[in-house]
């Protein structure tokens, strides 16, 4: 599933490449994604121009000339591309995993615009279309998520309030979108690891120094993932045929076995299902 860094790679290079558009057409050619694709979803792009397009958590909104929202989540397999009309582009996905070039099945969504069109394709139909009709409705939307690692609202105080007393392990709650949104796995990884914080301690052992690093650690770790382009799991690449690289940065995440990376430390990695999820640390650094 892609993560906070991934869906903010695709959001720039939607922001790029059709902000200021018209959209023409709109075929939606499978309606059954994970919620059935609103009626009258092609009537409300039609002839709207693309405003901006921005991003929370791990949901696209795509702002229109009518004051109208459509939001986009990419679910565990969506991929958006960007099909040029006149001219052949090899690279098509803005998005990650699978192959960078159009596939042939499970293209549910079309947009035309006059010199591309946008292709949703979902071959596992996690993701979903929505339309929303105005801001106000978006916020309310998103009320019940936690907020975004890069908020002013996620800072330590906030973080310690909300741990205290919970029995639950911090791994999980760092995947928890209503403590924090968008952060996934990989990451969640990546930051407890930063912080030298075991993924199975309990939130209420959390001291107050912790919830800092916790604080500040999600935003290095986020920030530098998208820096890097994301990360290439399974051969991301973007419009331009960039490869996201942040995995070659991965410090604990696929490293079970291997020999810590910290300075000074002769830590190995480990592997423990928590939750569910394989979560991935140093067996000496992380307390």
């Amino acid at each position: 599933m892609p993560e906070l860094p991934e869906v903010e790679i695709v959001r720039q290079s939607l922001d790029k490449k059709i902000k200021g558009k018209i959209i023409k057409k709109v075929i939606v050619k499978n309606r059954n994604l994970r919620f059935k694709v609103p009626l009258g979803f092609e009537d409300f792009l039609k002839n709207q121009k693309i405003i901006e397009v921005k991003r929370f958590s791990k949901y696209l909104n795509l702002f229109l000339s009518n004051k109208r929202i459509c939001v986009i989540h990419l679910g565990m397999s969506g991929t958006i591309h960007l099909v040029k009309s006149k001219k052949k582009n090899n690279m098509t996905n803005t998005s990650f995993y699978h192959s960078p070039f159009l596939p042939k099945k499970h293209n549910h969504i079309e947009i035309f615009f006059d010199d591309l069109k946008l292709v949703y394709n979902d071959p596992r139909r996690f993701g979903f279309v929505d339309i929303v009709g105005n801001y106000k409705l978006l916020e309310k939307k998103f009320k019940k998520f936690g907020p975004e690692p890069f908020s002013s609202k996620f800072n330590s105080n906030y973080i310690f309030s909300f741990l205290k007393n919970k029995e639950k392990n911090i791994k999980s709650f760092l995947l928890d979108q209503n403590f924090v949104s968008g952060i996934g796995n990989i990451y969640a990884s990546e930051i407890l690891y930063l912080s030298k914080i075991k993924p199975s301690k309990k939130g209420r052992y959390l001291n107050k120094e912790e919830c800092k690093k916790l604080e500040n650690d999600s935003k290095i770790i986020l920030l530098d993932a998208i820096r890097k382009g994301g990360s290439s799991i399974r051969n991301f690449k973007n419009i331009i045929g960039k490869e996201g690289n942040f995995q070659r940065n991965f410090k604990v995440y696929q490293r079970e076995g291997l020999k810590c990376k910290r300075y000074n430390c002769s830590g190995i990695i480990k592997k423990k299902n928590i939750s569910n999820r394989s979560s991935f640390f140093c067996n000496s650094c992380q307390k």
